[in-house]
C-alpha cells in the first residue's frame, strides 16, 4: 500500500502564493506518477497537475497554466506544488494522487488540504 502524506494549504488573499507538498514514506517513489487534483462545494474533483518522479516536464490544467509551477525532490520522496496569483476561484480541497508509471488509473489519494483564497 503507497502512502501519501499532503501538507502545505491554508487561508490567503488573492494573489498570494501557497505551496503544497506530498510525500510518499518508503521506496514506491521513483515507481510512480504523482497529480494534484482539487475538489470545490457542490463540484467534480477536478486534474490540476501531474508530474513525473524521475523526470519531465509536469502537465498542467488549463486554469493554471502559468500560475502554479510542480518540482520534485527524490532526496525526500516529495514532489511540490507552487501556487502562485491565487485567485478566488482556485478555493477548493486539494489531493495528492499517484499512479503506477505508465499507469491510467490514479490509484492511491492522499487525505487532502484545504486552500481557501478570499477575494
Amino acid at each position: 500500500q503507497v502512502q501519501l502524506v499532503e501538507s502545505g494549504g491554508g487561508l490567503v488573499q488573492a494573489g498570494d502564493s501557497l505551496r503544497l507538498s506530498c510525500t510518499v514514506p518508503g521506496r514506491a517513489f521513483t515507481l510512480l506518477t504523482m497529480g494534484w487534483f482539487r475538489q470545490a462545494p457542490a463540484k467534480e474533483r477536478e486534474f490540476v497537475a501531474a508530474i513525473a518522479t524521475t523526470g519531465g516536464e509536469p502537465h498542467f490544467a488549463d486554469s493554471v497554466k502559468g500560475r502554479f509551477s510542480a518540482s520534485r525532490d527524490i532526496a525526500k520522496n516529495t514532489v511540490n506544488l507552487r501556487m502562485n496569483s491565487l485567485k478566488p476561484e482556485d478555493t477548493a480541497v486539494y489531493y495528492c494522487a499517484a499512479k503506477q508509471r505508465g499507469g491510467s488509473e490514479w490509484v492511491y489519494w492522499g487525505q487532502g488540504t484545504q486552500v481557501t483564497v478570499s477575494s
